[in-house]
């Protein structure tokens, strides 16, 4: 399990909560880290689904292996940065 510490300023993927028949679900939004409380508590500025920004307090970061929210908004890391973090841990020994 790889986890990121996040940093202000800090790109996410950001999930809005599930609303029937809301079509932003279907892709995450883009998203600042504002704010960090710890390393999996987070404050963001997010894009939507036209590039109106609307600040989130309090968001879940869902780090590698962490249980996704089945209710309500969270964030995670994009795919790419776990590939990067992967890239930069300590080799581990055998």
């Amino acid at each position: 399990m790889t986890v990121i510490t996040p940093t202000v300023g800090r790109i996410v993927w950001y999930w809005p909560r599930v609303n029937d028949g809301d079509p932003r679900s279907e892709q995450p939004f883009a998203a600042i880290v504002a704010y960090v409380f710890d390393d999996r508590t987070i404050s963001i500025a997010a894009f939507d689904h036209v590039g109106t920004v609307e600040a989130h307090n309090g968001i879940q970061l869902a780090q590698e292996g962490d249980p996704v929210p089945t209710h309500g908004d969270y964030a995670e890391w994009m795919p790419y940065q776990l590939g990067q973090a992967k890239k930069h841990e300590p080799e581990k020994a055998a």
